[in-house]
Formats: C-alpha cells, structure tokens, sequence
C-alpha cells in the first residue's frame, strides 16, 4: 500500500483506509505492506504494527518535495517484490511508470477531482492534472470513492477499469465524554463542524448562518484557524460568542467522542467525492446540515438537511436545534445509511474482491481467503 503517510492512521482519510484495509486483508489470510512517511535521514525501517507489515521511509523535506520523494523511494523498494500495488492517490502518478513498465500490477485510488481545488494555485493544479491523467493512463485499475467521480474518470478511462469504491467508517455506538470535557465542551449542547479551514468547505457561511441568532448550545469548529490567513480570519470574524474554535483535533477516538455527544454535525463541503468527515458523522448517529451538492446528496440522501445559501443553513440549524423528533429521524437515517453503504467490512471486502484479480495464486481471489 503506497501513497499514505503511514499506520497507525493520524493524518487523514486515505491513512484511516489503508489501516482499515490492511487489518481486514490481514484477518483474511493476506500479507499487506503498508509504507509509511518518517521524518529525518536514516535507513529504512521494517518492522510490524498489529501484524501489519510496515515499511517506513524517512525523508528531510517537508511538504510537496518531501512526498513526492517518499513516493519515490516507496514505489522503488516496493517493485523489489513484485506484488500488486495500491496506491492512494495520483499526486506523484508520474513514478507510476515504473509499475507499468515492469509489469506489476496497480490499483489506484483516484480520490476526488483533486486538480481542481483552487487552493493549490495554478502552478500545483497543472501538476495535479497531468499527473491525473497519467495515472488513468497507467493504472490497471481505478477507483473511484462516488459515482460522480466515476463518471468524470469515464471520460479519461476505459469504464471497463473504473470501480467505484466509498470510505467507511466504524459505527460509534459509546463513547468517552472525556475528549469533550477536555475542550470544555457539555454534551449534548453543542454542533460539530469539521473540515479543513478553506472557502470551498462553506465555512464562513455555516458561520455566518449559526451566529444570525442566540441559539443556546455552541458550535464546535474543529481545525487550525489562524488571523494571519484571511479566510480565516474572516470566518473567525463573523462568529458570535457561541461559536467556539476548539483547534485541530486529530485522534480518532477523540473525534468520534465529540461527534458522538455532539446535537448535530455541519458539513458544508462543496466539491470532491464522498467525503470522509461526512461519512464518519453518519457512523455516530449525527444529524447532518449538508451542502447542497451531488456528493454529498448521494452520500448522506435523506439523512441530512441541506443548504444552498445562509438562509437555508439558518433554516437548517433552526430545525435540528428546536425539533427532537428531527433530530431523531435524521440520526436514524444516517445510521442505516452508513450500515448499508459505509462499513468498513463492507468497503475492505471490495478492495479485496478487486485486488483478488492480481493476487498471487495463494490467494482465492473469489473471497480472499488463503487457499491450503
């Protein structure tokens, strides 16, 4: 597995799924490898985390350079092997070049339309996509985490390698209140709005919408939020004295405990495919505000309430905040929704089944299980 920063996941989504992933291979009779991103200079380390091999690759650098060189040497030690490859994201598909040409077989996951996002600059969105259409050139198989984006690769990729495979999350059905009393928060008086803090996630509309009046609980804004970026500084600006800025927070279980205690969860995400925050605010029962989008209507359907403008996103909150049986309905709904589509028994199952096709012969490719 290349292109996360490594397991235990505590950076993102695509490190949550390969953790995800790996332990279900590894619980099926496979042998996953899962390289993961140090820091400094040194060798390279081999060694185990819960069975899971790891192979962790140390590079100086930060940012950009930092991992397209981790990508480089990952995809260099990893072809030794000769194994299948999956490969999380196609920032760097260039190297990708090497698995075609020597023949080994690899999967990539194509995240969302990634070029897209204004926020890199057009200097960084012309690398993203080149290398987009690279990796659907070089892939032997993509996948896609939304419909939509299956029909955007569509037009760059035969359909015939195109496999459309969400994110999951595990359902949160307890939880400590300890996370939520260190940030001095009270449960059940409180909203979640988690996402990383730029103008495409309707931040400062959500904000704007939340502070048009007294509401009697808070909401929770999770994320590093700094007066030397304007956008932020902006959204910092239009929130009443019952909006709290909590900071990052980046523990899982420690999420999980202030979504789960949490009244309800805003997500204003704008683009992208299924989004990993909305997904895992459904595993823990919350009552969503949602922007209203193709993503995100395909995702959470009718287990949220969605917004266009500020005026919808007041109406929205209004209604979570003074209706319990909204609320009721609405967290009903997101947990069957996240049952039916979002587990990662279900998830890791259909990266098996698809991997199964490049399996070594051990592996049955037909239910993953070790063939004796």
């Amino acid at each position: 597995m290349l292109g996360t920063h490594g397991i235990p996941a505590s950076y993102g989504g695509f490190e949550t799924a390969a953790e995800n992933i790996a332990k279900d291979m590894l619980a099926h009779g496979w042998e996953p490898v899962v390289y993961c991103q140090g820091s400094g200079s040194g060798p390279i380390v081999v060694d185990e985390w819960n069975g899971i091999s790891r192979v962790t690759i140390p590079v100086a650098r930060d940012g950009w350079l930092g991992t397209s060189e981790f990508d480089w040497r990952s995809i260099m030690h990893a072809v030794r092997s000769g194994d299948p490859c999956l490969t999380f994201g196609y920032n760097t598909a260039l190297f990708n070049v090497v698995q075609r040409v020597m023949g080994i077989p690899n999967v990539i996951n194509m995240d969302g339309i990634e070029w897209s996002r204004a926020r890199w600059g057009k200097f960084r969105q012309a690398i993203l996509y080149v290398n987009e259409r690279i990796a659907c050139l070089v892939g032997n198989e993509l996948i896609a985490d939304h419909p939509q984006i299956a029909a955007y690769l569509s037009r760059k990729a035969p359909s015939g390698k195109i496999t459309t495979i969400t994110y999951g999350a595990n359902a949160v059905d307890s939880a400590s209140v300890a996370p939520v009393a260190h940030l001095h928060l009270i449960p059940g008086r409180y909203l979640t709005l988690v996402c990383r803090p730029i103008p495409e996630n309707s931040i400062l509309e959500l904000v704007r919408a939340f502070s048009r009046r007294h509401r009697g609980v808070l909401l929770a804004v999770v994320g590093g939020y700094s007066l030397g970026d304007d956008y932020q500084r902006a959204v910092m600006a239009a929130a009443s004295d019952e909006v709290k800025f909590v900071g990052p927070v980046y523990e899982p279980s420690s999420l999980a405990a202030l979504r789960f205690h949490g009244l309800g969860y805003l997500h204003g995400h704008t683009v992208g495919g299924t989004n990993p925050s909305l997904v895992e605010a459904m595993a823990a029962g919350n009552p969503i505000v949602a922007h209203d989008n193709v993503y995100n209507r395909w995702v959470a359907q009718d287990s949220a309430l969605y917004f266009r403008d500020e005026d919808q996103a007041d109406e929205a909150i209004s209604q979570i905040l003074e209706s319990t049986d909204v609320r009721s309905r609405l967290s009903q709904r997101a947990r069957d929704r996240h049952a039916e589509e979002f587990t990662w028994t279900h998830v890791a199952g259909q990266y098996r089944s698809l991997l199964g096709k490049y399996a070594l012969p051990a592996v049955d490719a037909a239910n993953g299980a070790v063939r004796r």
